[in-house]
């Protein structure tokens, strides 16, 4: 879980991800569409991948990834994310990060 914590707060917009999740890769889009280079982790190249998804579980997300932090807390997955765009609140919250390289 630690691990998770550290990686999730090392940058402005963290995405967990696995290179095969066609999920993950429209949320990677969304951000870049929207201005932001959102640090990726690839969960399915890391040796401890079930420990992760475990632990993202832990933290309340609904599906092991893609898993999405803004600013170190828990936005959700997929579902989250669109919505919080389709309301018009994804880009406030992540403006901050805009300006450096997330």
């Amino acid at each position: 879980m630690d691990k998770v914590v550290r990686m999730s707060s090392e940058k402005g917009v963290v995405i967990f991800s696995k290179s095969s999740c066609c999920m993950s890769y429209a949320v990677q889009v969304l951000f870049q569409d929207i201005g932001i280079h959102p640090t990726i982790h690839e969960i399915d190249k890391d040796p401890e991948c079930r420990e992760i998804e475990k632990a993202l579980m832990r933290l309340g997300c609904s599906t092991p990834v893609p898993a999405i932090f803004v600013g170190g807390k828990l936005i959700g997955s997929t579902k989250e994310v669109m919505s919080l765009h389709l309301s018009g609140s994804l880009v406030p919250m992540v403006k901050p990060f805009q300006a450096n390289l997330c």
